[in-house]
């Protein structure tokens, strides 16, 4: 981690929502999915809160040899968004204890709010985590 990742780092991104992140593409193998209604998925919201929280960070990491991966994620999704909306995702990282870095963010797209989170994320050695689960998949293969 460089010394110019500190607590206040700002979130600021927008995606505009393509009719392949709506709820009946979040799983297109279950039947039940396929009659939902087109609307960004929450499953989608939160990997979008994910990757703008690593779009910020990656800056202020020894990338790609440092990432951070999502260790815990608490968010409302308060109302729905149709395809062809974009969607902005505001948000700050507010505290940092060792390699845990915990964000506040929120995300609305072009009518109203439509969701507040927390997130956690962890930095990682990506070479240690990769092996850690090549060992992890090694130890199940017949």
């Amino acid at each position: 981690m460089k010394d110019s990742l500190k607590p206040g780092l700002i979130v600021d991104l927008k995606y505009k929502v393509p009719e392949s992140k709506t709820v009946p593409y979040l799983f297109p193998d279950i039947p039940e999915g396929q009659v939902m209604p087109k609307v960004f998925a929450t499953g989608f919201l939160v990997g979008l809160f994910e990757f703008s929280c690593i779009k910020a960070l990656n800056p202020h990491l020894d990338w790609p040899k440092e990432q951070t991966v999502g260790i815990g994620m608490n968010l409302t999704h308060t109302a729905a968004t149709p395809e062809g909306m974009t969607i902005s995702v505001k948000g700050k990282l507010e505290k940092m204890e060792g390699r845990k870095l915990t964000f506040s963010l929120e995300a609305y797209d072009d009518v109203e709010k439509i969701s507040e989170a927390t997130h956690d994320r962890f930095v990682i050695n990506a070479e240690k985590f990769n092996a850690a689960i090549d060992s992890k998949k090694a130890k199940v293969k017949s």
